[in-house]
């Protein structure tokens, strides 16, 4: 952080001065004139609260696929296909057992499974490919979606969410005054603020085993020079097999976060897909605080977008990347 100031002291204060903005939209009393300005404040925190846990949903499932096409080269797009998949295995287990906590643990299991399947069948051939990798999981994606077409058909589900994750919580945020004087404070559902606190636990955890272990070092050594550990003794291959694993299995188990507060349906995979694309774009390509800066400003652009430009929402979190790229092409949290 102290770099970033040092190398970059006006973005440093522009960053600080719309954190500050933000926190006095967030804590103040609203006058009439904010609200004409930016309708009720109700509106306002919903729409960025939903932005943040929609981002913390977006980390999820770009944070495995940075590890899988940024960290390791490997051009998966049959990522949303292992996110959808990864749903309904959660749904039917869930339905099955009535445990939440057992959807989760099962959905990260089985896409990990996949997972290796994929890696072991198909990338370890591909090794470098990047065109042949693109057009093999494109069509894997395709089957992938007839598949699960056929065997849940085109009904919307959604998974259970616990009871004692259901309900809403009450914030510490007043979002308007009575006429008494009495301020009225703002709730919000607490599923989603579990997911929000699982995501970042996730997120730590993850960069201290990329930054701060053994398997991390010699996942970056691989990826830098495949053929030098190899020749030091280490199964490259393993390691390469059991991040793909993890990385596919966090696709299944944000699959069962995302039917937990929204939905599955077909074309949900392609949606998850291009949205992982745009976090990893806008982040950097590999770097888990990348897919979490990423993660943050596409669930932030899409919610205050469809909230205040509902015409130009889509359009906006593609404008965010087009302005990344040509500003930082590498992405706003990558090492140049």
């Amino acid at each position: 952080m102290s770099d970033f100031v040092a190398r970059r002291p006006i973005w440093s204060l522009i960053i600080l001065l719309a954190l500050a903005v933000l926190a006095w939209l967030v804590f103040s009393i609203w006058t009439p004139g904010m609200e004409a300005m930016f309708g009720r404040k109700r509106v306002f925190l919903s729409a960025l609260f939903n932005g943040i846990t929609l981002g913390a949903l977006y980390f999820l499932v770009a944070s495995g696929f940075t590890l899988i096409f940024g960290l390791m080269r490997n051009v998966n797009l049959a990522h949303g296909s292992l996110y959808l998949f990864g749903g309904y295995v959660g749904y039917s287990v869930g339905e099955w057992t009535g445990s939440w906590l057992m959807a989760l643990l099962v959905a990260f299991l089985v896409v990990a499974l996949a997972g290796i399947l994929m890696q072991v069948l198909l990338f370890r051939w591909m090794e470098g490919q990047d065109l042949r990798q693109t057009l093999v999981t494109i069509g894997l994606s395709i089957i992938f979606a007839d598949l699960l077409l056929w065997s849940y058909g085109g009904d919307t589900f959604q998974v259970t969410a616990p009871d004692w994750l259901s309900g809403p919580v009450t914030l510490p945020l007043a979002v308007a005054l009575r006429s008494n004087g009495e301020a009225v404070m703002m709730t919000y559902p607490l599923v989603r603020i579990a997911i929000l606190i699982g995501a970042i636990i996730v997120g730590v955890l993850m960069w201290l085993a990329l930054n701060r272990t053994r398997v991390g070092m010699l996942v970056r050594a691989g990826v830098d020079d495949r053929d030098m550990l190899s020749a030091t003794g280490v199964r490259v291959q393993l390691v390469f097999v059991m991040v793909f694993a993890f990385g596919a299995g966090l696709a299944g188990l944000a699959g069962v976060v995302g039917g937990t507060f929204q939905s599955l349906q077909p074309g949900e995979d392609t949606r998850i897909l291009l949205s992982s694309l745009v976090v990893v774009i806008v982040g950097g390509m590999g770097s888990i605080p990348g897919a979490a800066v990423g993660a943050l400003i596409v669930g932030l652009a899409e919610q205050f977008g469809s909230v205040y430009m509902p015409t130009y929402a889509v359009m906006l979190t593609f404008l965010i990347m087009v302005a990344v790229l040509a500003i930082r092409p590498e992405g706003l949290a990558a090492r140049r």
